[in-house]
């Protein structure tokens, strides 16, 4: 297929680009324009791969880039967003302008273009904390900071094209992903660059908090397993590995897997305010089990842990933590 996938350059989307490649599509990825010419990302895939990408520089917010983009393409892949919680209490209504307007843009191109299917990515994030575990499709929305506010527009906007004009739209709801490439506004490369840094004093917000990690990898399947499939048009499909662990015990995890002796120290500038914190996290995947025969990898303890050591390892070689900045908080 001539698949586009939007925001091909950051962590997730630029994995699910390689992925897409190896399988053997036809991939044109919309990276972020910028006046650096960087890919983001992408600029560190193999050259194999690289080669072989249609890239499209350009912005989601911009409804003519878009459909341009989309010309000739079988499927999308929706990723580009903006995802960091802090920012978005600094700067709401860029989150507005990115991942409502931006998904707008995404569905009308797609609509007009008869576009033959689309997934658009959602967060976990958009539950709140949970009022019941695990949770499924069905849960409540909730938005607790304006990031996950934008984001329950978005994925309604895309079950309202579904339910309007018929647009093949699967909202994929993918919970807390980690692995090489994820930025240091997560917690945990957070972590991981503090300890790879020599530091033994890690600094945190809340460590009580839960939540449901899933590995990149898993998260990459997940969406090659809807992708190749006809069913979940206008659905909601959570990914991710049905394990719950709190934000201390991660660090623990982290602090064992690397070697190191290490204190946690909250620092007040990392802590959400309180009705804003999402305290837990826990994705009930069956739906995503049974309509797709699909399973997680690295899910439970161990493969939790087997994905922290694969982090870990990728983000302390010296050309990889170079580019963090483990002494100072990132929004």
């Amino acid at each position: 297929m001539k698949i586009l996938v939007t925001g091909a350059d950051g962590f997730i989307g630029s994995h699910l680009t390689e992925a897409l490649v190896r399988a053997g599509h036809d991939v044109r990825a919309f990276v972020l324009y910028n006046s650096f010419g960087s890919w983001g990302w992408l600029d560190s895939s193999e050259p194999e791969i690289r080669k072989s990408l249609d890239i499209f520089t350009g912005d989601v917010r911009d409804p003519h880039g878009v459909k341009t983009a989309m010309k000739g393409c079988d499927a999308v892949l929706h990723l580009a967003a903006l995802i960091a919680i802090p920012y978005s209490y600094h700067s709401p209504q860029s989150y507005v302008e990115t991942n409502i307007t931006g998904t707008l843009n995404v569905l009308q191109a797609a609509r007009e273009l008869e576009v033959g299917r689309v997934i658009h990515t959602s967060t976990s994030e958009v539950y709140g904390t949970a009022r019941f575990v695990p949770i499924t499709e069905d849960h409540p929305l909730q938005g607790q900071s304006p990031y996950s506010a934008t984001k329950i527009g978005a994925d309604q906007l895309a079950l309202s094209f579904h339910a309007a004009f018929g647009t093949p739209v699967v909202v994929a709801r993918p919970f807390n992903t980690y692995g090489p490439r994820q930025s240091a506004r997560a917690v945990i490369p957070t972590i991981i660059s503090q300890i790879a840094a020599g530091k033994c004093q890690i600094k945190l917000g809340s460590i009580s908090p839960t939540r449901d990690f899933s590995f990149v990898a898993d998260t990459v399947s997940a969406f090659l397993a809807v992708l190749n499939s006809s069913k979940g048009l206008g659905e909601v499909i959570n990914f991710g590995s049905n394990f719950e662990i709190s934000i201390g015990e991660t660090a623990e995890l982290i602090a064992e897997a690397m070697n190191a002796k290490i204190e946690i120290l909250t620092d007040e500038a990392r802590i959400r305010p309180d009705r804003s914190e999402v305290e837990r996290l826990w994705a009930d995947n069956s739906k995503m089990r049974g309509l797709f025969d699909w399973a997680p990898l690295y899910g439970g303890r161990d493969g939790f842990r087997r994905g922290i050591e694969e982090t870990a390892a990728w983000l302390a070689r010296p050309e990889n933590l170079s580019g963090y900045k483990p002494d100072i908080y990132n929004l």
